[in-house]
């Protein structure tokens, strides 16, 4: 049974993957790029030369889940949001996800390539070759993995063959898997003034993204109890994203820009393919516009004052 089982969706995927040849090559090329900066770095781990973050890392991918956990606790007693008010706090997401990309991981990757390679302008080319990663990577995950999302229904390879409960779990998992990397390639240094606004921010958006996991779960016809349980759980997600992306980013020097260039494109990229979408198909763009200008100003102060 476990044989046929693989073959069914080894080939569903040989089938997908001919079917988006450039996703595939685009999900080749960053696992490749990824696996190669984890290979390096546990080399150095070996060696005895533990990434200087790891501890602040895991502490700050433990906050992103508590804080899902904790949005998606009103779930018990709520059935939904009215949608203006729903599509407001994703578009607060989408600005603090934004705000987080540009001031806390683009602006400390230039300096830093700057100060590794001694050259602003390689600099820059490591933090884009990191960012080009990350859409590569979270593109070839987003058209391989089975998902679904509250109102585009199901996509993916095999999404047929998945229960709906697991499809909303990829999906948050396609989520919250760049916030955990940005928190653990932030961290990876032990740096605070770049590590603490970036997690408080990703904590804080974690919250209405928790309760609107939730809720969606809930309207899937879930039990109140288990669309929280399973939008708490989602938030673990983040722990071990922030477990990954320390490793990402703690051996050759040219790792730390790459590494902040890769968790920066990868979380534009769920902004820009996810959030926005999501929050503009109601008829509530101004209202969205509106959360995600004030999410993008707050998570300015907070980088100002915790950086």
């Amino acid at each position: 049974m476990t044989t046929a089982s693989s073959v069914h969706w080894t080939h569903l995927l040989r089938a997908h993957a001919q079917q988006h040849r450039a996703a595939a090559l685009g999900l080749t090329l960053g696992l490749l790029a990824v696996t190669g900066l984890l290979i390096q770095s546990l080399i150095q781990i070996a060696g005895g030369n533990a990434p200087p973050g790891l501890m602040l890392a895991m502490m700050g991918g433990l906050a992103g889940f508590a804080t899902t956990a904790l949005g998606a606790v009103p779930a018990l007693v709520l059935r939904g949001l009215p949608q203006r008010v729903e599509d407001t706090l994703l578009g607060s997401v989408a600005g603090m996800m934004l705000a987080a990309s540009a001031f806390s991981l683009l602006l400390p990757g230039l300096d830093a390539g700057e100060r590794i390679l001694g050259s602003a302008p390689l600099g820059a080319a490591a933090v884009v070759i990191g960012m080009a990663l990350g859409v590569l990577l979270m593109l070839g995950l987003d058209q391989f993995t089975p998902h679904e999302h509250d109102k585009t229904g199901p996509c993916g390879p095999g999404h047929d063959a998945c229960g709906r409960i697991w499809l909303f779990v990829f999906a948050i998992a396609l989520h919250n898997l760049p916030e955990g990397m940005a928190i653990g390639v932030a961290f990876s240094q032990a740096d605070m003034a770049v590590g603490l606004p970036l997690t408080t921010a990703i904590a804080l958006q974690d919250i209405p993204e928790g309760l609107a996991v939730a809720l969606a779960i809930r309207g899937a016809g879930y039990s109140p109890l288990l669309a929280v349980l399973v939008a708490a759980a989602s938030g673990l997600l983040e722990p071990i994203g922030a477990l990954l992306g320390v490793g990402l980013s703690s051996g050759m020097a040219a790792a730390y820009p790459i590494g902040l260039g890769l968790a920066a494109g990868a979380m534009l990229f769920v902004v820009s393919h996810e959030v926005i979408p999501e929050t503009h198909r109601n008829g509530h763009q101004t209202s969205a516009t509106v959360g995600l200008m004030l999410g993008f100003a707050l998570m300015m102060v907070l980088d100002t004052t915790l950086g």
